[in-house]
C-alpha cells in the first residue's frame, strides 16, 4: 500500500491540500480561493466558515485522490497565514465576527496608545515583537471591545480564540482539541518567547482573558486526530508551522545563519539565529523559527506586507492584467523602469519602517509613462523592499550569504533576477515551489516516525536552479537612489 502525508496549507486568497509522498514529492494539489472582504479603508477581513469549508473540500478531495491510487494517508501537517484572528462560540461553533486579517490596519490607534503608555519596550523584550496592529492581540482587543456578545461569552467561558491553525484543529478534531504551537503564538504579542507561556501582565494591560487562548505546544507533536464524522477517516495532525516557518523548514534552513525569503501576498525573510534570541537594532522582529523537543530554534525576520497582493490589485484593482504569468513577458517588454518607482503600502509599512498610516504612491510619472511602467514597478517594489529588509540584517551584523526563495511571485524567473541584482547576493529557486506545504508534510512525517533525523529531511528539499548577480553597478546605484527618494516620500 501507497503512504502519504497530507499538508493543509491555508493562506490569506486560498486554501490548499497537497499529497506528498514519503520521498518530499507534491502528488496531488486540491485548492480553493476565497472571498476578500473590505469593509472599510485599512479593514481586510474573511469569512472563517468560508476558511473552514475551503479546508474541509480540498483535504476531502485529496483523501479521496489517495484512495483512487490505493494508498493511506500516515499523517496531516497544518501550515497557515500567521496573526489572522478569530473568536467563536465554544457551545455553538459560530465565529462571532469575520476573521481580521493579519494586513489589517483598524487597530492602529490601539497601538499608538499603547506606545504612550511607553509599553513597547516591555512587550518588545517578552514577545519579540513591535506593537503594531499585525499582530492578533490588538485584534482580539478590538472584538472583545467592540462585539457586544463577547463580554457575555467570556463570563461564560464560552469564547474562544485562535489563529487559523488553532480553529481548523478544533473544527476537524470535532471541537475536541483547542490547541496552537510555539510559531503561531509567537505572532499574537500575547506569548513571552523566554518563558514559552501566555503573558499575564500583557493580557492584563490588553484585558484579554487568559481563559480564551488556546494551549501551546511543540511545532512537532500530537494535536489529536480528525474526526471520522467531520472528515471521513481518522487520521493524526503531527505538526503546526505558521507559514513563513514552514517554508524556512522546506527549505532545510536549519543551520544558524540560513536565509529563507517568501514571496506570496506578503513577503517574509527569515534568518536562522539558532539557540540565540537576537533582538534587532534596525527594526526586525525576533521570532520562534521551530519548537521540537521543548526546545527553541528563534528567528530574526522582516515581514513586507504587499508583495503578490501588489499583482493581485494589478488584476483586480485596475484591470491591468489577467493573472500573474503576463507580468514577466510585459515586464521584458520595457528597456528600463522609466524612472517610475511604485511604494505599494495599500495597509501601512512593515519592516523596518512600520509606519501604520501610510498610503501607497507613485513617482517619477511623466507623459511618456505608460501602464506597463506601472506594472513594472510593482514588481520591482518587492525587490526593493527585500533590499530593505536584508539591509536592516545587515546593520544587525547579519549579512545573507545566499537566499533561498518561495512563494508564487517566483515563478517569475525575471523578478528572481532582478532580486538577485538588486541584493547583490546568489539567490536560490527550489524545485518544489509549495515550500510551506512542503516544510509541514516533512516534519509531520518527523513525528510520525516516517523519517528518523533532521538530516534525513534536509535530502528532501531539492534545488532547481541559481541565481547570480549580473547588474551594472552604477545602474543599481540609480535604482536604490529612486526607491530611496520614493520610500523617504511615502514616509513623509
Amino acid at each position: 500500500m501507497k503512504k502519504f502525508i497530507v499538508s493543509i496549507d491555508q493562506g490569506t486568497t486560498s486554501t490548499r491540500s497537497i499529497l506528498f509522498d514519503l520521498n518530499g514529492k507534491s502528488i496531488f494539489t486540491s485548492q480553493l480561493e476565497f472571498k476578500q472582504y473590505f469593509p472599510k479603508n485599512g479593514w481586510v477581513e474573511h469569512d472563517p466558515n468560508e476558511i473552514w469549508f475551503s479546508t474541509l473540500k480540498t483535504l476531502k478531495q485529496v483523501i479521496k485522490k489517495a484512495h483512487k491510487m490505493r494508498g493511506c494517508i500516515l499523517s496531516i501537517g497544518i501550515t497557515n497565514q500567521r496573526e489572522t484572528t478569530i473568536l467563536w462560540n465554544k457551545k455553538t461553533g459560530k465565529p462571532i465576527y469575520n476573521a481580521i486579517v493579519w494586513q489589517d490596519r483598524r487597530t492602529a490607534n490601539i497601538c499608538s496608545n499603547l506606545k504612550k503608555r511607553s509599553l513597547e519596550k516591555s512587550f518588545r523584550k517578552k514577545t519579540g515583537l513591535f506593537i503594531d496592529s499585525y499582530f492578533s492581540g490588538t485584534k482580539i482587543k478590538w472584538i472583545i471591545e467592540n462585539i457586544k456578545k463577547s463580554k457575555k461569552l467570556i463570563k461564560e467561558k464560552n469564547l474562544l480564540f485562535g489563529t487559523v491553525d488553532t480553529y481548523l484543529i478544533w473544527k476537524l478534531t470535532n471541537k475536541k482539541k483547542h490547541l496552537t504551537d510555539a510559531t503561531n503564538a509567537s505572532r499574537t504579542l500575547l506569548y513571552n518567547i523566554n518563558s514559552n507561556k501566555w503573558d499575564i501582565e500583557i493580557l492584563k494591560k490588553l484585558k484579554i482573558p487568559k481563559s480564551i487562548l488556546p494551549d501551546v505546544k511543540n511545532s512537532a507533536d500530537e494535536f489529536g486526530f480528525t474526526d471520522k464524522k467531520i472528515v471521513g477517516e481518522i487520521i493524526p495532525i503531527n505538526a503546526v508551522l505558521g507559514d513563513q516557518q514552514a517554508a524556512a523548514f522546506g527549505h532545510a534552513c536549519f543551520e544558524r545563519g540560513s536565509v529563507k525569503s517568501t514571496y506570496g501576498t506578503g513577503a517574509f525573510a527569515i534568518m536562522n539565529t539558532g539557540k540565540k534570541k537576537i533582538f534587532s537594532k534596525n527594526k526586525l522582529l525576533t521570532t520562534v523559527l521551530l519548537r521540537i523537543n521543548n526546545k527553541n530554534t528563534y528567528a530574526l525576520e522582516g515581514s513586507i506586507f504587499i508583495a503578490g497582493a501588489g499583482i493581485q490589485w494589478l488584476r483586480d484593482k485596475l484591470k491591468l492584467i489577467n493573472n500573474v504569468h503576463e507580468t514577466e513577458k510585459i515586464i521584458k517588454s520595457k528597456k528600463n523602469n522609466n524612472g517610475v518607482f511604485l511604494v505599494p503600502a495599500f495597509v501601512g509599512l512593515g519592516a523596518p519602517y512600520w509606519i501604520p498610516k501610510s498610503k501607497g504612491i507613485i513617482t517619477g510619472l511623466t507623459r511618456n509613462s505608460d501602464w506597463k511602467d506601472l506594472v513594472k514597478a510593482t514588481v520591482e517594489s518587492v525587490a526593493y523592499q527585500s533590499y530593505d529588509l536584508f539591509e536592516s540584517m545587515r546593520r544587525d551584523g547579519l549579512k545573507a550569504k545566499v537566499i533561498k526563495v518561495d512563494g508564487g511571485m517566483i515563478s517569475n524567473n525575471w523578478f528572481i533576477q532582478f532580486l538577485s541584482d538588486i541584493l547583490d547576493t546568489k539567490v536560490i529557486k527550489p524545485a518544489n515551489l509549495e515550500t510551506s506545504a512542503l516544510g509541514v508534510a516533512l516534519l509531520s512525517g518527523y513525528q510520525y516516525g516516517v523519517y528518523k533525523s533532521i538530516n534525513e529531511i534536509k535530502l528532501k528539499c531539492k534545488i532547481e536552479t541559481y541565481f547570480y548577480p549580473k547588474i551594472n553597478k552604477s545602474v543599481r546605484n540609480n535604482l536604490l537612489k529612486g526607491w530611496k527618494q520614493a520610500i523617504s516620500q511615502a514616509i513623509n
